[in-house]
């Protein structure tokens, strides 16, 4: 083997290995999916199940319909390349909510820095040699975790003052609703020792 087949070969490995995690990270919020309400189930199972028509469409149409081996790679890579481009784009929604909100609260570090450490991995392997199938989504990829990486370090400090306000301010509430359950409970009991001491007082006639 070449020396860049040995690289390609040992970014090819180091780049599963950091998929698979990233892949598998979900993997314990699965129970929460079997647990949920049926709406919910309904909604996974009918999600799933485009997705395994779609790959047999694709498969199929592929496999009969186009006979050059060139072509046939060309639009099942154009069409990989589109999703794996939606998957790295998937977390924009939360992007916009970080920067409204000024906290990283629900834009987990860890699932960032893999989708980073994924993106740079395979853009790697597509350079030894060229793939532009894998290059470019992977490239795009990558620049989308580099803003999410900018975000978390910009709002990162600024998170941490809304949680400690949030904690300081839930600390405030359970005082004052302690207090103010001790003073009704006093106003309840001097109302009703009145109301004995009235009733053993006998009337004066």
């Amino acid at each position: 083997m070449t020396t860049a087949e040995i690289a390609r070969t040992v970014v090819g490995v180091i780049g599963n290995i950091i998929a698979g995690c990233m892949f598998l990270s979900p993997i314990y919020q699965h129970p929460l999916c079997l647990y949920s309400d049926s709406k919910k189930r309904l909604k996974v199972f009918f999600g799933l199940l485009v997705e395994l028509i779609f790959i047999f469409l694709l498969s199929f149409v592929s496999l009969t319909m186009i006979h050059n081996v060139n072509k046939r790679s060309a639009v099942v890579g154009t069409i990989c390349m589109l999703f794996n481009v939606a998957m790295y784009a998937s977390p924009l929604s939360v992007m916009k909510m970080v920067i409204k909100t000024k906290s990283v609260e629900f834009m987990p570090f860890f699932l960032s820095l893999a989708s980073f450490s994924n993106g740079v991995s395979w853009t790697i392997y597509a350079l030894i040699p060229f793939d532009p199938f894998i290059a470019i989504p992977n490239g795009i990829g990558t620049l989308f975790a580099v803003v999410q990486l900018i975000l978390y370090a910009t709002y990162y400090k600024s998170t941490k003052e809304q949680i400690a306000a949030r904690k300081n301010a839930k600390g405030e509430m359970n005082v004052s609703e302690f207090v103010i359950g001790i003073t009704s409970n006093a106003t309840a009991t001097n109302g009703q020792d009145e109301t004995n001491i009235n009733k053993i007082t006998p009337t004066v006639k």
